[in-house]
């Protein structure tokens, strides 16, 4: 009789998306619940009644998952494989690093990253020798892994430059803006950002834009190639408002409505523009499933996750940038940032004592 493999233990750090059994953007206990070879075993969050509502609604699941208001005390007690950090950014890099400390072979961590470079250089650090999952959904959404394909196939040619629309502010959702611009590239390496910060002078001082802003920016590429974004062009009512124009040596692709309705366009056809027959999605958020069978294959194969720390320094760096640039008048700065201290906390997200 063969032995069944042993669950992979997962220990949560902040859960109050995560107390319905509906998958979508957050809910990685949903995510967690969709592969059988997950046991939670310890959540950690400040709000007792979000904790007694996360262990009630999963407890037909898990059985009676200890709770806690100590994170550390939490690491010590259950020993995890994994942990989920979906607590507010301010808290991030304490947590991965004691996380790594205790010896998880694992992290899946929430956007965003880092409220400053300097605990960016500490994650970095932190995960030289353990996978880090970054969960920027696109990096695992069919759509957007049928166009890097596409892409990379020469459906346009080569790129020559992407500009991204509908940017909300620089750093809470700015990272899935930088990242997908980055990914559908083809992933070489940002060499310079140029910009400047959404001027806010008549806004009130308490006013959410002050907290995180949106900006305009040029992010040029190490093979030459410059990426512009935008809060332009977005398109109300319809979740994130991400829309692109991929431009190659051969054509263009329009990606509307965060890659849901795409076309193409080639120059040896002007007259004629084809809608893009990309995988649709036969249940809800499927990229929770998939982030969470990348990082244990990660784990168990010695790789690195499809978003680790390769492609989430950039994507973090790159909001930083913008606000350094557009405090030099929108000079050009090199990346990495020589300058590393400035904080920004952007949204509260919960969890903070």
């Amino acid at each position: 009789m063969t032995q069944e493999k042993q669950k992979c233990r997962v220990a949560i750090a902040g859960c109050h998306r995560m107390v319905g059994r509906t998958p979508g953007s957050h809910n990685f206990a949903a995510a967690f619940h969709a592969v059988p070879e997950i046991q939670v075993v310890g959540v950690f969050d400040y709000g007792e009644e979000t904790r007694a509502e996360f262990a009630a609604c999963w407890r037909d699941v898990w059985g009676e998952v200890p709770t806690y208001d100590d994170y550390e005390r939490m690491l010590t007690e259950t020993r995890p494989d994994l942990v989920c950090i979906a607590t507010r950014q301010t808290m991030h890099a304490d947590q991965i690093e004691l996380a790594v400390q205790s010896g998880v072979r694992g992290i899946l961590c929430d956007k965003p990253l880092a409220t400053s470079l300097e605990e960016l250089d500490r994650i970095n650090a932190a995960c030289r020798d353990v996978p880090l999952l970054f969960a920027l959904d696109r990096r695992w959404s069919a759509r957007y892994r049928s166009l890097r394909r596409q892409l990379a196939d020469g459906i346009i040619g080569p790129v020559t430059s992407i500009t991204a629309y509908g940017l909300s502010n620089l750093i809470n959702h700015g990272c899935h803006w930088y990242d997908s611009l980055l990914a559908l590239a083809g992933d070489i390496a940002p060499a310079w950002v140029s910009g400047f910060v959404e001027d806010l002078s008549n806004e009130p001082a308490d006013s959410r834009k002050c907290q995180d802003p949106t900006g305009r920016a040029q992010i040029g590429l190490s093979n030459g190639v410059v990426l512009f974004i935008t809060p332009d062009g977005a398109h109300k009512g319809t979740g994130l408002p991400m829309n692109f124009e991929v431009v190659g040596e051969n054509g263009r692709l329009f990606l509307l409505n965060d890659a849901a309705e795409s076309f193409v366009w080639r120059e040896n056809d002007p007259s004629n523009i084809q809608r893009l027959e990309l995988p649709g999605e036969t249940e809800p958020w499927p990229a929770g499933k998939a982030m969470v069978e990348d990082l244990i294959n990660a784990v168990e194969s010695g790789e690195r996750t499809a978003c680790d720390m390769k492609e989430a320094s950039p994507a973090t760096e790159i909001g930083f940038a913008v606000h350094l640039s557009s405090k030099q008048q929108s000079a050009k700065i090199e990346l990495p940032a020589k300058t590393r201290s400035l904080q920004i906390k952007s949204f509260e997200w919960g969890n903070e004592p």
